[in-house]
């Protein structure tokens, strides 16, 4: 059934399948991502404070130096600079997180040109199909439902399938967004808690 409202769609429904496998493809990509970076977050944020506060800034590194992930990248990068002072910390920390938040992004763009292009790619089927309808009417020169009824056809599916498309690239969209905030979050928190313990340790 699906196979053959495909078909009936005509050639737009080609590019808009390949834009939907595409944003399938970086949103798989990102819920992989993102999960990992949540988790690695709530697994590294005990270690590195015990490490920090048992036994120094140098052990606190090796394990920001043994954790992949943006959290453990940021950290690093300011720990790196504790001898310089807690300024030098909070600006490393800043400038760590800066790029850190290009890479949590990662692929972002391409979602919302899927959400832009396939409604696009929809609607200009649906001009095909119209004037493929018209060409048919004047070829026939009858205005009868059989006459116009594929060209009709066409025209709808390839803005349903458009909208269909952009609606769901929309919902991952909106759910990593979501999901990127609350981990930026999660890293100015755990940041701030990271300065005051050095704080206090420096004392």
């Amino acid at each position: 059934m699906l196979i053959d409202l495909f078909n009936q769609g005509g050639i737009f429904m080609w590019p808009i399948l390949v834009l939907f496998i595409f944003g399938l493809m970086i949103s798989l990509e990102r819920i992989y991502t993102l999960s990992k970076s949540a988790l690695t977050t709530k697994r590294f944020i005990p270690k590195l404070q015990e490490a920090l506060k048992e036994d120094g800034v140098e052990a606190a590194l090796k394990v920001c130096e043994e954790t992949p992930g943006p959290i453990a990248a940021i950290f690093h990068a300011g720990l790196s600079r504790a001898d310089k002072g807690i300024d030098a910390v909070e600006k490393s920390i800043e400038a760590a997180g800066s790029v850190e938040m290009a890479f949590l992004e990662k692929g972002m763009i391409w979602l919302a040109t899927v959400i832009t292009v396939a409604p696009m790619l929809g609607f200009t089927g649906t001009v095909s199909g119209m004037v493929n309808a018209f060409q048919d009417i004047a070829a026939a020169n009858n205005i009868s439902p059989a006459v116009v009824a594929s060209g009709i056809s066409e025209a709808l599916l390839t803005t349903l399938f458009g909208l269909v498309v952009a609606i769901i690239i929309q919902v991952f969209y909106n759910l990593f967004t979501a999901r990127v905030d609350s981990i930026v979050v999660d890293m100015e928190e755990n940041s701030i808690n990271l300065i005051d313990t050095l704080a206090n340790i420096q004392k």
